[in-house]
């Protein structure tokens, strides 16, 4: 029996998704675990595998076209499937199942609504803000005495941008408004004026010169940038955060990459040292390789640790597994090839969950000290700022050292004071006795 293929909910609270490419063609078999297509999330790039044995029938959603979870994106089943059982269930999409037309009682519609065909849905989903065709008034023109259909997602992107959904004709099945109509609808609205901040010039002092308007553009936020902030904004809302400050004497760590990068193929950077840091420090205070859920501390005894990463379209944080278990070159392999595929936007869905605490440097940018957002369920992000010549007292007598600024980020929920105190001091310790980093 032919069924609908959905679009799934490949990471937790995203409402859409790309699809990016279809791996199998039309009536071509594939098995089950197969994966048969590849969708793409804010931050990631997913491939989906089949559940069963099966074969496409039908496409509904070409490749590059922004989908909602649970939408249809194609018609599967058997190879022997007959025609008219796929046409039926692509004729049942749609808002609710359509009236049956009977011969004592047919269904009156003004104007007459052509069928649905894959052909059409395929190129309305590929294409949704291409040009359609021009109409006339009574073509366009709702009856406001029936039931508006729309799709949840095209609801909400109406509510939120004061578009009325009477004044849009669906394009979907049985007229069913879509996400694509009302972002149509948006770009065919007027266009605000350009803003100044002053409506009337001002007088700067005596000189009676008037005061510069205030231009600007808004930058519609990116799917990303829009995850970005909700997760954000939900962390600091949430999550209990303090903060632990310390300075570390890195000159003994940076004599020690010097020769590493000297004997060694692989460049190690001064991350890629603070990573194994980290993993050594987890081990000698393992109450910070945890995370927190709301009935339960989940501790791990592998430490993974996550990198943030700056990419075109916002930050990203892949995760490193296994670091304690990793070689200093193994650490910096691993770091190179998330980085490398973070800013093509070629992550897995999986590569971004997990780990207990998060690395985050500014330290390239010059920036001495500053405190970032914790990742949950993580307990920790760790913010480091640049190496600076400080002067520092030693035994009694002044000298020049290169000082490291650290500030830890701590859900307090599922770690106490003490414990992440501990926790810097020892991991303070094997940056200023780096040898400890490599055993």
């Amino acid at each position: 029996m032919a069924e609908i293929l959905r679009m799934p909910e490949v990471a937790a609270n995203t409402p859409e998704a790309v699809l990016q490419a279809w791996n199998v063609g039309v009536n071509t078999p594939y098995a089950a675990g197969e994966p048969i297509v590849t969708v793409e999330t804010e931050k990631a790039v997913v491939e989906v595998e089949a559940e069963s044995d099966g074969v496409l029938l039908r496409l509904l959603v070409d490749a590059g076209s922004t989908v909602a979870v649970g939408e249809p994106i194609a018609v599967w089943g058997k190879t022997d499937e007959p025609a008219t059982e796929v046409d039926a269930v692509v004729a049942s999409l749609g808002a609710g199942p359509a009236p049956a037309a009977t011969a004592s009682a047919p269904v009156q519609e003004a104007p007459a609504t052509p069928p649905v065909t894959a052909a059409a849905a395929s190129a309305e989903t590929a294409a949704p803000h291409a040009a359609r065709p021009a109409t006339t008034p009574a073509d366009t023109a709702p009856d406001r005495s029936e039931r508006i259909f729309a799709s949840p997602l095209a609801r909400r992107l109406a509510r939120e941008s004061g578009v009325d959904l009477s004044s849009v004709v669906g394009s979907g099945p049985h007229g069913r408004i879509r996400r694509s109509d009302i972002e149509a609808a948006i770009v065919r609205a007027p266009e605000p004026e350009e803003t100044s901040s002053a409506e009337a010039p001002a007088e700067i002092g005596n000189v009676g010169t008037p005061a510069a308007a205030t231009r600007y553009v808004d930058v519609p936020n990116t799917r990303m940038r829009a995850a970005i902030a909700r997760r954000l904004t939900e962390s600091k809302q949430n999550t209990p955060h303090f903060y632990l400050r310390a300075g570390a004497r890195v000159d003994a760590l940076l004599e020690l990459r010097k020769q590493i990068n000297a004997d060694h193929g692989v460049k190690v950077s001064v991350n890629d040292m603070l990573v194994k840091a980290i993993a050594s420090a987890h081990a000698l205070v393992p109450a910070m390789n945890v995370q927190w859920n709301d009935t339960s501390v989940r501790h791990f005894s592998d430490v993974d640790i996550s990198v943030a990463v700056a990419t075109e379209g916002g930050l990203v944080t892949p995760v490193i597994r296994g670091v304690d278990s990793l070689s200093m070159g193994g650490v910096a392999t691993a770091t190179k090839d998330v980085i490398a595929r973070a800013k093509e936007r070629r992550l897995r869905q999986d590569e971004l969950e997990g780990g207990t605490i998060t690395i985050t440097n500014l330290g390239m940018y010059g920036t001495e000290d500053f405190a970032a957002i914790i990742n949950p369920p993580q307990a920790a992000i760790l913010a480091v700022g640049a190496a600076r010549q400080e002067a520092v007292v030693e035994e009694g007598a002044v000298t020049v050292a290169s000082v490291l600024r650290l500030t830890l980020a701590v859900d307090h929920r599922s770690v106490d004071g003490a414990t992440a105190a501990e926790w810097m001091r020892a991991f303070v310790n094997v940056l200023e006795h780096p040898l400890r980093i490599l055993v």
